[in-house]
């Protein structure tokens, strides 16, 4: 499905509204005011300084409600999942309930370089120590030792004795320690994939905030909760006539189920898809682009998301999905939190809406916000406090292809300045 947006040459001024900021020589004329609102945002708690009345211009200029709407070619707002629409971490929650219940499987052959390409050595055989293959599951609800393993090399990215579990990878396409929750999913169908992840919303929900979990010896987070906020925003998206998307990191039968609690439904929710055999998932993953499946290269991750989006919601093929759209086909509205979005934030055309986890590259690209498009707010649960030092975007804030940090860079190529944070909880709100 190929999606056209003849709005989006209203991005420029909408950018500026309420900002006092002349518009640049790229900015189209101001669109037709509209007759009347689009659908009302109800919630106002949580949003910070004037974030909800901007987000309410955006769907009063780009909605149904607007003069210039055309329902053949739909607005398209793309949100994140986990720490975006809710607080905490699905694929986690996931994770943890399969250690729990005993519910992955013995590795191929016994072999745990088969579960991920870029497992290192040390890892595998501290995996394959822990984990003896004597069945078809490994025995993780009563063998501590080995749980406590799998979600070391899984939470902390290294062993339990704190050695590097991946390496080789293209650190701007690939998280390994996200696709390995997708990749030890193998042998089980899509359908108890759901149904896992379920069990595990259920639990995660049902638990009051703060709650922990045990997982082996060890103690993890054990709930999670929709954000009101974003909850109230994508039902009037929706209701003003957008198309709303959801592209997350965890796998996507895991997001799916979660995202129908927002009313978002599987053909709108995107995320880590494995190449599957005979109904059952395998070790192997969906590749994007001029990416193969299988190939295990790219997943829903930084560059990995723009290419999900271009791919499958824009209907770009082969390699030109990997390269940034021209404005007109681009989403209006994006959402995200982590570093992980900040490749399908800037191509967003409208606004760009981030929860501040004090992730460094993104933060520094939002605060230096050269074209006003950016909103900031705390994370509306358990927001995190101020950061004291300020973001290192002239040195180190942002990560390249083979991990060597570097300074974060505009567009054009110039340098962004150590930023201060400003927006943090317990600063002043709406």
């Amino acid at each position: 499905m190929k999606i056209k947006h003849p709005l989006a040459a209203v991005a420029a001024a909408l950018a500026v509204v309420g900002t006092g900021l002349a518009a640049t020589a790229e900015a189209a004329p101001a669109p037709h005011r509209p007759a009347a609102k689009c659908p009302a945002l109800t919630v106002s708690k949580g949003w910070y300084g004037d974030n909800k009345q901007r987000l309410q211009r955006l769907l009063d200029t780009y909605g149904r409600c607007s003069d210039a709407y055309d329902k053949r070619h739909k607005p398209l707002a793309v949100f994140d999942w986990d720490n975006t629409v809710i607080k905490n971490d699905v694929g986690d929650a996931t994770m943890f309930w399969m250690l729990r219940h005993g519910k992955i499987r013995t590795p191929e052959r016994g072999d745990w370089r088969t579960t991920s390409r870029y497992l290192t050595a040390p890892a595998a055989k501290a995996l394959a120590k822990a984990c003896p293959a004597t069945g078809r599951t490994l025995p993780t609800r009563t063998n501590t030792a080995c749980a406590d393993e799998i979600a070391a090399v899984y939470g902390e990215g290294t062993t339990a004795t704190g050695k590097a579990a991946f390496a080789g990878f293209d650190h701007r396409r690939m998280e390994p320690q996200y696709a390995w929750l997708a990749q030890l999913l193998r042998g089980w169908s899509t359908a108890r994939v759901k149904d896992f992840a379920a069990a595990a919303r259920a639990e995660n929900l049902a638990a009051p905030i703060g709650a922990e979990q045990r997982v082996g010896t060890g103690k993890v987070t054990g709930w999670a909760r929709y954000y009101d906020q974003q909850r109230d925003l994508i039902r009037a998206l929706k209701k003003a006539g957008f198309d709303v998307y959801v592209v997350s990191a965890s796998p996507e039968p895991i997001a799916e189920v979660w995202a129908k609690g927002v009313r978002v439904d599987a053909r709108h929710t995107i995320g880590i898809r494995n190449v599957t055999r005979e109904g059952r998932l395998t070790a192997r993953l969906k590749g994007c682009g001029s990416v193969e499946d299988g190939a295990d290269s790219m997943i829903t991750y930084i560059d990995g998301k723009r290419c999900a989006i271009n791919e499958r919601i824009l209907g770009v093929r082969g390699k030109a999905a990997e390269r940034v759209q021209p404005a007109a086909k681009r989403q209006v509205f994006a959402a995200g939190d982590s570093d992980t979005d900040v490749s399908f934030l800037r191509d967003a055309t409208g606004l760009r809406l981030v929860l501040n986890r004090n992730k460094a590259e993104l933060m520094c690209r939002a605060y230096d916000n050269g074209d006003r498009r950016w909103l900031i707010n705390p994370m509306f649960i358990e927001p995190k406090g101020k950061q004291s030092a300020p973001y290192p975007c002239a040195t180190t804030g942002y990560t390249g292809r083979d991990g060597t940090k570097a300074p974060v860079r505009r567009a054009d190529g110039s340098v962004i300045a150590d930023q201060q944070d400003s927006v943090y909880g317990g600063s002043a709100t709406s």
